[in-house]
Parts: C-alpha cells; sequence; structure tokens
C-alpha cells in the first residue's frame, strides 16, 4: 500500500508540474503555444480549468503524503518488530546449552526397578 502512495504521490506531482507549465503567466507561457484547446473550451474556461486543477493536485499531494507518512510508520514498526525477533531467535540459537550439575543422590546411585517380581523383594 505505502508504494502504490508513492507512486501515485509522484504521478500527482508530475501532472501538477504540467499543469502549472500551462498556465497562462505574464509572460504568456506554455498555454499560449496551446491555442487550439483554448478555441475548444475558451481562453477564460481553459484558465479556470488549470487554477482547478492545480488546486485539486496540489491538496491531493499533500494529503497523499500525510496518508503515507502513516503507512509509512506503521510499515516500520512491523520491521522493528521483526528485526526483534531475529535479534531474539539468535540470541537463544548463540545461548550455549546449560546442563546441570550432576549431583550425587541415592537415587541416581540405585536405580528402581519397576517389574514385580523383581530383585529386592523380600518376604
Amino acid at each position: 500500500m505505502y508504494t502504490v502512495l508513492i507512486i501515485l504521490i509522484v504521478v500527482a506531482a508530475i501532472l501538477l508540474g504540467l499543469v502549472v507549465l500551462m498556465q497562462n503567466s505574464k509572460g504568456g507561457g506554455l498555454s499560449s503555444t496551446f491555442s487550439s484547446s483554448s478555441q475548444i473550451m475558451g481562453v477564460r474556461k481553459t484558465a479556470d480549468f488549470l487554477e482547478k486543477a492545480t488546486w485539486v493536485l496540489s491538496i491531493a499531494i499533500v494529503v497523499l503524503c500525510f496518508v503515507s507518512n502513516f503507512f509509512a510508520s506503521s510499515v516500520e514498526k512491523q520491521v522493528e518488530q521483526q528485526g526483534s525477533r531475529a535479534a531474539g531467535a539468535q540470541t537463544m540459537t548463540n545461548m550455549p546449552i546449560q546442563t546441570p550439575a550432576a549431583t550425587s543422590t541415592p537415587a541416581a546411585e540405585a536405580p528402581i526397578s519397576t517389574e514385580t517380581g523383581a530383585e529386592g523383594n523380600t518376604e
């Protein structure tokens, strides 16, 4: 989802750049070269459309940036969790295996037989 938002931001930024270049500035701008589009809708309607497109695209970029920031923080949290899990698993594999110290207890010296009629039955 984060990648899709970044692609949308880049596309909106490119479109915004093109729309700004097409607007009629004091020096004429690129809109003077698009005279056929002015004849279709009229000069004033073209200027209104380009101005509205500029506002819509700039607002869309701002909103998409805020939304992508939300997704970036959630992606970052997931990466941190995966990293901590991997680090925890690695420390578990690197830990030496500790065996309990050998103690001599009477139970350890004399094995208990569970068979019936085993030796040691005194009747």
